[in-house]
């Protein structure tokens, strides 16, 4: 389980310290954590159960973490701060946008489309059902979709 943890941070730190300085709010702190996560991993490995993906758990010991969770409790993604795993100068409409969506949707679209987490390993990240991440990520699709096509207009009706 050593070398899978090792592979696993050698593979995807890069993808948990863009998301961690989004909840830290600092690139520093947010490699803090990641080091952190993945010690607390290596300490309590028997507590990996294996009804998962390694990678959710260390997830969701990520995020504890960054929330500063002594772990005792459920995570509540209500208590994550705005993710900004978005450039705001590269785009700023969906920045924006995200910015925008709850955080349990804004939780989920980061864990699906930038950690590459499957459905029922966001699931199991936040401790929620594999039909409700689904259902989760439908409605930030439909809120991303109506507020890109609002501001797409309204930048046409500016550059007119």
């Amino acid at each position: 389980m050593e070398s899978d943890l090792e592979e696993l941070y050698r593979r995807r730190q890069g993808a948990f310290q863009v998301m961690l300085a989004s909840v830290t709010g600092s690139v520093d702190s947010a490699r803090d954590v990641v080091q952190e996560a993945f010690v607390q991993a290596l300490r309590d490995q028997n507590g990996f159960r294996g009804e998962g993906s390694l990678e959710a758990w260390v997830w969701r010991i990520a995020i504890r973490v960054a929330i500063g969770s002594n772990g005792s409790r459920e995570l509540s993604v209500d208590e994550v701060p705005e993710v900004a795993f978005v450039d705001q100068k590269a785009d700023p409409t969906l920045a924006a946008a995200v910015r925008e969506l709850p955080p349990q949707r804004r939780m989920a679209i980061f864990l699906r489309y930038f950690a590459d987490l499957s459905y029922a390993e966001i699931g199991e990240t936040l401790g929620i059902a594999e039909g409700t991440v689904a259902a989760t990520l439908s409605q930030a699709h439909r809120q991303l979709g109506a507020a890109l096509s609002t501001n797409e207009v309204s930048a046409n009706e500016v550059m007119a």
